[in-house]
């Protein structure tokens, strides 16, 4: 026979521990984190469709970034006079997806990290890979992983990564947005880019999302 003692206990505990359907409502009250961080790897019309799916990903917008020129336009970060790379700025919410998970997507998915000023058919400064990173710890992670990939073998030269600290962010022209996705059928869109989407969805079904996330 339970003592009174005992009885009252478990009738307090039972009180304090929330039921499960209380505890999933109280997780998707929690407003969601956000975290930043702009990737470049060549034309940015196949990097943006790639986040687009990514689970965690909340928004991928093409645009510009680590120049000297502000507020560029296509036109002048298509000189390579600018300094300003073809970029996409990922919002993310780290408690779906980590920033470890990203850095994966992004050498293993979007580019080829170890061309150096260019992507593929693309030439110039405006196509170099690179990571623009939001925080010392973003840096950090970013550094390490490119190190245990460049000892890990799996990659076929020396990593040519650019890691630099987020000055400025500029969102390209509206018809760049979404461009890989409103243009499956153009040549440029099948060949260069299509591919990184399906390599995506093959390689981590776990991380794909049907649902594009904003731009």
């Amino acid at each position: 026979m339970l003592s009174a003692a005992f009885a009252l206990a478990v009738i307090i505990s039972g009180a304090a521990v929330p039921s499960a359907t209380a505890a999933r409502a109280a997780d998707l009250a929690r407003p969601a984190q956000r975290d930043t961080v702009v990737f470049a790897g060549g034309c940015f019309w196949g990097v943006q469709a790639v986040f687009q799916h990514v689970k965690g990903v909340m928004a991928a917008t093409s645009g510009y970034a680590g120049g000297t020129v502000t507020h560029p336009s296509y036109e002048q970060v298509s000189t390579g006079r600018t300094g300003n790379a073809e970029s996409v700025r990922v919002i993310f919410d780290p408690a779906q997806v980590s920033y470890a998970t990203l850095l994966k997507v992004f050498f293993d998915v979007t580019h080829d990290p170890t061309q150096l000023n260019r992507q593929g058919p693309d030439v110039g400064t405006q196509y170099r890979s690179a990571v623009f990173y939001t925080s010392e710890a973003q840096r950090a992670a970013t550094v390490q992983y490119i190190a245990r990939l460049q000892q890990s073998g799996t990659v076929k030269g020396k990593i040519v990564t650019e890691v630099a600290a987020l000055r400025g962010f500029y969102p390209a022209e509206s018809y760049h947005q979404d461009y890989a996705t409103l243009h499956p059928d153009e040549p440029y869109i099948r060949y260069n880019d299509l591919p990184k989407i399906e390599q995506l969805k093959e390689r981590y079904p776990q991380l794909w999302n049907d649902r594009l996330a904003s731009h």
